[in-house]
């Protein structure tokens, strides 16, 4: 089983900027991708950015075209954490957002995502 802990959410105004994290635990060596997806109220979930963190293309990372040069996903030295940093923040950026585990390359399919954090709301007023 792999555990995934979200933090980093909170409220700021257009234009700001937060860094979300996305600690996994347990049995996460065999995990390929870890993704971050975003609900946003009435509508439905969207992936938004991932990272391989297994597999031949480690390192490698994918956006969402509304988040493309603006957020920036990244694993730290330790192989551990996941960090999904986010500036120039709109007000259509509001949302829950989830961390996803995946022992394939995924990308936004969300049916191959095993593991799901519990979420941490982001929120940006104009």
């Amino acid at each position: 089983q792999v555990q995934l802990v979200e933090s980093g959410g909170g409220s700021v105004q257009t234009g700001g900027f937060l860094t979300l994290s996305c600690a996994p635990s347990g049995n996460t060596r065999n995990l390929v991708t870890i993704s971050w997806f975003r609900r946003a109220p009435g509508q439905e979930r969207e992936g938004v950015a991932g990272i391989a963190i297994g597999g031949g293309m480690s390192g490698s990372t994918f956006y969402t075209d509304s988040v493309e040069g603006r957020f920036t996903i990244s694993q730290d030295n330790a192989k551990s954490t996941v960090y999904l940093h986010m500036n120039s923040l709109k007000p259509e950026d509001t949302a829950l957002y989830y961390c996803a585990a995946s022992l394939y390359s995924a990308r936004w399919t969300t049916s191959l995502y095993d593991y799901w954090g519990q979420g941490t709301q982001v929120t940006v007023s104009s």
